[in-house]
């Protein structure tokens, strides 16, 4: 490992340390022990593609945490203002699947924005407003899947595009 590397608490995989990363790893570490989710609950870099005038963007969501296999959180790690990457992650929490998960996260591990995927409302502030495994398992026993609008997909890939423009250069 290089100085410019960390060990990913999830994966174990030796990564750069640039950007929003040291915000990741301790947000990672966060939802397995104060929030009670495994480390197989939690999927790391989960490849996200959108089209935009007739070409495919490749990038990534930081986390998507499962909650008995079904996708519950979808969150991005910042570095910056969590309120400049609320709307990213809501975008892509409605196309990442064929269903919508049902909540977007923009933290930097010491604050949270919790939004409802569905709704695009704004629920929950703080890490304490982050559910956790047992509050998860019993919100999805009560919800059922939604799937976006077929007419709102384009326009939710023009946003993902336009927020996670540094994503997708990589």
């Amino acid at each position: 490992m290089t100085l410019d590397q960390v060990t990913d608490y999830i994966t174990g995989k030796e990564i750069d340390n640039v950007g929003a990363e040291a915000s990741r790893q301790i947000f990672e570490k966060f939802l397995v022990e104060s929030k009670g989710y495994a480390k197989s609950d939690v999927l790391v870099d989960v490849p996200l593609t959108v089209q935009f005038k007739g070409e495919d963007y490749p990038s990534v969501i930081d986390l998507i945490v499962r909650v008995e296999e079904r996708p519950f959180m979808g969150i991005t790690c910042v570095a910056g203002s969590i309120g400049s990457y609320e709307r990213e992650i809501l975008a892509g929490a409605r196309l990442v699947y064929d269903h919508i998960i049902p909540f977007a996260i923009s933290t930097d591990a010491r604050d949270a924005i919790i939004k409802d995927a569905c709704t695009g409302k704004t629920i929950g502030h703080g890490l304490d407003a982050i559910p956790d495994y047992s509050q998860a398992q019993a919100i999805l026993k009560k919800i059922e899947s939604t799937i976006l609008d077929p007419d709102k997909r384009s326009g939710e890939m023009i946003i993902y595009r336009s927020f996670n423009i540094e994503k997708i250069n990589k």
